[in-house]
């Protein structure tokens, strides 16, 4: 019997734990904070149930004009009112809850595990306290944490990284966010639909300057619409505590006051201390485990899944990664990941989500193909919820029709993308979605209205 350990039990390492047991290995998975890891504790899972806290006082805020009226507030008092504390409650519960069922399924698969910290003795060997395991395969997945800037170090009352405000009893008067990637956009996003005053530092044009530019000129569009201030091109030098606050110094000499900074500056990965040089394991630019597509690292037998690798930091492609290594470790018949077909999403409001190529590659000529975008405001469905922002963009290949890609941005974008992904995934042409039946009305409609866009347009 393969004798497989796993350091860590994020997404990466609980499926991968999952395929090894149904193919027969022993499986000890190893974890020091709880199954799940930072993605279901502290990381993924929190900042999404806060965002269903968010979305849903949104929707009860701008439901006006939909015949629904909320009584007018007396004197200062909010009409909407969020109590952070019984929010940040019920979202440390729902974590350890996801984390405890995660762990019964594990343990009724028949996989042991340990709680406590491990590092590699040598490839086959992997040390967890006083105890050594001999493995056949180890893999690695520890994950990463948010990385810190040395003139902005977090307190965990004032200055924060995100894994502190589920602490907070008390909801950020004027919270300053620095960073404007998908995370920082994310929360900036719903704590102002909860009642902060958000300020968004951005060292780009546009926030989320990964993400399809249309898509991000839109959010910011409606960041602007909602009252929050969005400072462009400009970083925080350094955050330091005031008497009642803090205060962030920018890049170009203006300083921002606020109640609270929240810092979301990246990760870093978390491979110190597990003796992975001395095994040999070959680390790349910032610490990150580098691996090939089937997640081998350089030394046989030690494979790495998630974020620790760097590898498009998603709990999708950690999970993904994990239950390819299990495959190829246990002799499995196995296909290389495939970033191209990998659909995220950015939870915002509305939220954006995309998969396959994107309209720069178009652009660019990087990819001869085409491109259709249709407002949502066109949309029956869309209508009817008084949806009046957000579009469905489709790209196939020029003369194939083949689709390539696709974005999203609406209500459960993030829902809505996986038919896009299918075709993505599947090569089906913009035919083939065009002859697909949608539900009348529906948003996913304009998929399939776009489809057959690109079907009657004549190739240039």
């Amino acid at each position: 019997m393969t004798k497989v350990v796993i350091i860590g039990g994020g997404p990466g390492g609980y499926e991968a734990a999952l395929v090894a047991a149904q193919l027969g290995a022993d499986v000890t998975v190893v974890e020091r904070d709880g199954i799940g890891g930072s993605c279901v504790l502290t990381d993924c899972v929190p900042s999404k149930s806060l965002i269903a806290t968010s979305t849903r006082t949104t929707y009860v805020r701008e439901s006006s004009s939909l015949g629904i009226h909320i009584p007018e507030a007396e004197g200062d008092d909010p009409a909407v009112e969020v109590d952070i504390d019984q929010v940040n409650g019920r979202i440390k519960r729902l974590a350890r809850a996801q984390s405890d069922d995660t762990r019964a399924r594990l343990i009724k698969e028949g996989v042991e595990v340990i709680a406590g910290e491990a590092r590699l003795v040598d490839p086959h060997i992997v040390a967890v306290d006083d105890r050594r395991i001999r493995a056949d395969v180890v893999l690695l997945a520890t994950g990463a944490h948010p990385r810190e800037l040395p003139t902005a170090a977090p307190d965990g009352e004032r200055i924060l990284t995100w894994r502190h405000i589920y602490d907070l009893q008390e909801l950020p008067e004027r919270l300053i966010v620095v960073g404007s990637g998908v995370t920082g956009a994310e929360f900036a996003s719903a704590y102002q639909a909860l009642g902060s005053d958000v300020t968004l530092v951005s060292s780009r044009k546009l926030v989320m300057p990964t993400q399809d530019s249309d898509a991000a000129e839109v959010l910011e569009d409606v960041f602007a619409r909602r009252g929050m201030t969005v400072l462009s091109q400009t970083r925080a030098e350094s955050v330091v505590r005031t008497e009642d606050g803090v205060r962030v110094t920018l890049s170009d000499g203006r300083t921002v006051d606020g109640s609270h900074c929240l810092m979301t500056v990246g990760m870093i990965p978390n491979t110190e201390g597990l003796g992975l040089e001395e095994a040999g394991v070959r680390l790349g630019q910032g610490g990150f485990v580098e691996v090939d597509r089937v997640s081998r690292t350089t030394v046989p037998g030690v494979y790495a899944a998630g974020d620790c690798t760097g590898v498009n930091m998603l709990a999708s492609v950690a999970a993904m990664q994990g239950r390819i290594a299990m495959w190829h470790a246990l002799g499995e018949a196995v296909a290389p990941l495939q970033l191209s077909t990998v659909a995220s999403t950015v939870f915002t409001h509305p939220e954006l989500a995309a998969v396959g190529i994107s309209e720069d590659d178009i652009r660019s000529g990087r990819v001869d193909g085409r491109v259709v975008t249709l407002p949502l405001n066109t949309n029956p469905r869309a209508k009817m919820n008084e949806v009046t922002e957000g579009f469905v963009k489709l790209i196939c290949r020029q003369h194939t029709g083949i689709v390539l890609g696709g974005v999203i941005v609406g209500p459960r974008a993030s829902e809505l993308i996986l038919g896009v992904s299918i075709a993505v995934q599947q090569r089906l042409t913009v035919d083939d979605i065009a002859h697909t039946f949608s539900v009348y009305p529906s948003l996913s409609g304009s998929v399939t209205e776009a489809a057959r866009s690109l079907m009657l347009a004549s190739p240039e």
